[in-house]
């Protein structure tokens, strides 16, 4: 049977699409979930499958908001609008997400200081409203939706599991890129000729034949044309004339159709569809005041009405389709326009729609207005104080070109800029910085404005450009804001280690020779590896006093970890994680997060490793950090590397280059070319992994980060067959562990140096690797145990071998290193082992999904489901669902079983 879509008129030649919604419907009143996007060009039926959905939808909630392009700057405009017929449920969240969502609501004066309880809380409301009966929430329009509740809904979109709530969305094609963001997608393609047909009954079959060559498959095509042909033309007696091309989004025939429907109703009717459209509300009294105020009346609807342009539904005003609030808005005269803005800002409440209505003045002013400027910036900071950064970015700009006053204009510049690079928008931050007038002479305002260029700098891909801009600045303001002196030079030092640039670190660090914090990296990149040794060690003291800084923290952890004190690294990167907790400052989160991942790695400790990154790279892809993302898909690349999940280490790790090669970060590609030649490695197609390794050395540029690749380096040079060329990465590897006196980095020299020397001196060296890796991680300590134990079987000394071998293959079966293990086992058979070493949990846990490993690791150190799903970002009810399904994996029944069985 045929659907109908939200105006009563059969669906057509949508089948596939309409099965598609059935299933997710379904599906979600069995309590599962799921989302989908529907793209495709303007007037193609995305909205009518979503009004498809609704009709469909027995015994579901249904949930709705549509983006409005002129409504585009409101913070949370679209989450209120989705929301407003449920806002009791706010009452039953936790105090936290309760007190942000009624802040983002305006309800409340609070501020919201982590975009992270934004989300969890929207995330929380889907599974309360969806624990009383399905939801189906629609999302139209999704390019129009203000930033910050797009960013939000289709984070949470991709958290749903077992809520029972189906989210679709619908997006423009060349628009919906920007919001998909991972979201399952759907193309809605043109209708067939058939259907076409079907849809324009009653036409001379050369009169219906002219509309579908028109219409190129376009449904709302097809519906319009007819009515902008006269009588005559529709009834076959004259010839329909072309129609010319017009601009996107109503290209052609369809632009010209709905301008002249409109064109030809009243003018007071044009009125009030121009204040309806200039309105994101479609609340009817507001729209109705507006109006009186330009002359129109409730009775002016009428036309309308009838023409089938707008219905109404009690109080609440709809356009039959989005393109029409469209046609309407851009079709009518600048003047009209302005006066219904005006008209708006003049009806709506300045003390409970201060942020609407500055957004309507706005729009009216034709020039310079302090006024307006003023409630701009207010909106700006009320939407900073949110974490709503785009809208403020948005509403400071504006502000800006409101103003006379260049100082102003500069300080609001600047403020916009900010906010840009925070909310992700790279290009937009350093367009905005260019628009800054100069020179800019207050010593606050100069250290803000750096920090913009830094942060474009640093996103082109020119750490040195960043630290030489942020040096500068610092000489510029010592004199008047020591304060932020110190600050300055850190971000600077950061900015310039980047790089590699040993002279540059060393004049910035020069500026403050009582810091230890920048003294740190000028030695170690000069080589003068104690005296950075000793600074280090004072800086490790001083991060474990109370009241240490977060910035601080996070330097001397990537020191520690550069020189491999991963143990140290792994101690202050843990503290630092549980201050952004402790104190909800989830944005730094992703950054310590990838710090504490990587000592984690380095310790052979996969599972937390991968928790820890997976974590961080949901926060990084929800607070639009996309260089902390490119690096966290690195180390997600190099865990997947280590199990052999070939697919998943080649997505991650092309993921992170689309990234990093562009704008030319070294350490970024590197990491990601370091997990494919791991890879190779682990399968053992050596040649591949050393031409991946090589590259991953050379495009390095740090000294320091090079040096992570050598063991590596030198073992793919061996295994394919050039041990010319595994010579100098073992040397410079025991170079190295000399200078920095770390059993971990002597154990893997000690392997190489086994590997590349004479047979005589090669057993030595293993043991003294073996000694020395009872201070390492299991991982380096079983791989130099396998190759011990190849080399052994070399030489028929079978016995011994397998001693070596066996403890590899528990290793790496333990911590679910499958190409290692394989070849464990293989040498292990050529030496003569017939037993299976496998332990007893060999395989249980690598049966769990990546997701439900995460949960059943926090479920074994005794956390609540509650606790899980915040940590995790996911919903109590998802929690479960994954618990249900690891369960029987494990072959356990109860979450006391779950602690022996991993040995936390």
């Amino acid at each position: 049977m045929a659907g109908l879509d939200g105006g009563g008129r059969a669906l057509l030649g949508r089948s596939a699409e309409q099965r598609r919604i059935e299933r997710m419907l379904t599906d979600c009143r069995q309590g599962a979930s799921s989302s989908l996007l529907f793209h495709g060009e303007a007037g193609i039926g995305k909205t009518t499958l979503l009004d498809y959905a609704a009709q469909r939808a027995d015994g579901v909630r249904v949930l709705r908001v549509e983006g409005i392009e002129s409504e585009m700057e409101l913070a949370f405009s679209g989450l209120h609008q989705l929301f407003l017929p449920v806002l009791d449920v706010i009452d039953r969240l936790p105090t936290p997400q309760a007190a942000a969502m009624r802040a983002i609501f305006g309800l409340t004066e609070d501020a919201v200081h982590d975009r992270f309880t934004v989300g969890l809380a929207v995330l929380s409301m889907l599974s309360e409203i969806g624990a009383d009966a399905p939801l189906l929430c629609l999302v139209d329009d999704v390019q129009w939706l203000d930033r910050p509740s797009a960013d939000v809904l289709t984070f949470v979109a991709r958290r749903l599991r077992a809520e029972g709530t189906v989210m679709l969305f619908a997006a423009r094609d060349g628009a919906h890129g920007s919001v998909a963001k991972g979201l399952p997608l759907l193309h809605v393609e043109g209708i067939d000729r058939e259907a076409a047909a079907a849809l324009i009954p009653g036409l001379p079959p050369h009169v219906a034949e002219w509309i579908i060559d028109q219409a190129d498959g376009n449904p709302l095509a097809l519906i319009e044309l007819p009515t902008a042909l006269t009588p005559a033309q529709r009834a076959g007696q004259l010839s329909p004339l072309a129609l010319p091309e017009a601009p996107s989004p109503l290209r052609g025939p369809l632009q010209d159709a709905l301008a002249g429907q409109i064109g030809r109703l009243p003018e007071a009717t044009q009125t009030m569809l121009v204040v309806s459209a200039a309105d994101d509300t479609g609340d009817l009294p507001l729209v109705l005041s507006a109006a009186r105020r330009c002359g129109a009346a409730i009775e002016d609807l009428e036309p309308a009405e009838r023409a089938g342009l707008v219905s109404l539904s009690g109080e609440v005003l709809r356009f039959r389709h989005p393109l029409v609030r469209y046609a309407a808005y851009q079709g009518s005269p600048l003047a009209r326009r302005i006066a219904a803005h005006e008209a708006l800002a003049a009806t709506l409440d300045t003390a409970r729609h201060a942020h609407r209505r500055a957004w309507h003045l706005a729009a009216a002013a034709t020039g310079p207005d302090e006024r307006v400027a003023d409630e701009l910036e207010h909106v700006a900071e009320w939407a900073g104080s949110r974490q709503a950064m785009a809208s403020a970015s948005a509403a400071y700009e504006r502000a800006a070109q409101l103003t006379e006053d260049p100082k102003r204009r500069a300080r609001l510049l600047i403020s916009a800029a900010q906010k840009a690079g925070e909310a992700g928008q790279d290009e937009r931050c350093g367009a905005l910085a260019d628009q800054v007038p100069l020179p800019v002479q207050d010593p606050g305002m100069a250290a803000d404005f750096a920090r913009v260029r830094a942060v474009v700098e640093l996103g082109c891909g020119s750490p040195a450009a960043a630290g030489r801009i942020l040096g500068e600045c610092a000489d510029l303001i010592a004199p008047s804001r020591p304060d932020k002196l110190a600050s300055l030079l850190t971000d600077a030092v950061h900015a310039a280690f980047s790089s590699g640039n040993a002279a540059l670190i060393g004049e910035i660090a020069a500026r403050a020779p009582d810091l230890p914090v920048l003294a740190v990296p000028a030695l170690l990149l000069n080589g003068e590896v104690p005296g950075a040794l000793n600074s280090l060690r004072e800086l490790v003291r001083a991060c474990r006093l109370p009241g240490s800084g977060l910035m601080d923290q996070l330097m001397t952890g990537i020191y520690c970890h550069l020189v491999a004190g991963h143990a140290e690294a792994h101690e202050i990167a843990t503290a630092a994680v549980a201050v952004c907790r402790e104190q909800g400052i989830s944005g730094w989160l992703p950054t310590t997060l990838h710090l504490l991942a990587e000592a984690e790695l380095a310790l052979g400790r996969f599972d937390q490793a991968h928790a820890h990154a997976a974590e961080g790279l949901r926060l990084a892809d929800y607070y639009a950090l996309t260089h902390r993302a490119a690096h966290l898909r690195a180390v997600l690349a190099t865990l997947a590397a280590v199990r052999g999940r070939e697919e998943e280490t080649r997505s991650l790790a092309e993921q992170a280059l689309e990234y990093t090669r562009p704008r030319s970060v070294g350490r970024g590609t590197a990491n990601a070319l370091w997990a494919l030649g791991l890879l190779e490695l682990g399968l053992g197609r050596a040649q591949a992994a050393l031409e991946h390794l090589e590259a991953a050395r050379q495009k390095a540029g740090h000294p320091l980060l090079a040096r992570f690749l050598l063991p590596d380096l030198a073992e793919a040079a061996v295994r394919a067959g050039h041990p010319e060329r595994a010579k100098e990465p073992a040397r410079r590897l025991a170079d190295w562990a000399a200078a920095v006196s770390q059993p971990p980095v002597a154990a893997m020299a000690h392997r190489c140096a086994a590997l590349t020397g004479p047979d005589s001196e090669a057993e030595d060296h293993f043991a003294a690797a073996v000694r020395l890796h009872a201070d390492g991680g299991d991982f380096e300590r079983a791989r130099t145990e396998l190759v011990y134990g190849e080399w052994l079987r070399r030489l028929r000394r079978n016995i011994d071998a397998r001693d070596h071998l066996r403890e590899a293959l528990e290793t790496f079966e333990k911590l679910d290193a499958k190409p290692w293990a394989r070849r464990a086992r293989a040498e292990l058979q050529a030496a003569g082992e017939t037993h299976d070493a496998a332990g007893p949990t060999d395989g249980r846990i690598s049966r769990l999904s990546p997701q439900e490993r995460e949960v059943v690791r926090l479920a074994a150190t005794g956390a609540t489901n509650r606790e899980i799903a915040t940590q995790l970002f996911l919903s109590p009810r998802t929690v479960g669902h994954h618990l249900y399904r690891a369960f029987p994996k494990l072959g356990i029944s109860s979450r006391t079983e779950l602690a022996s069985l991993l040995a936390l």
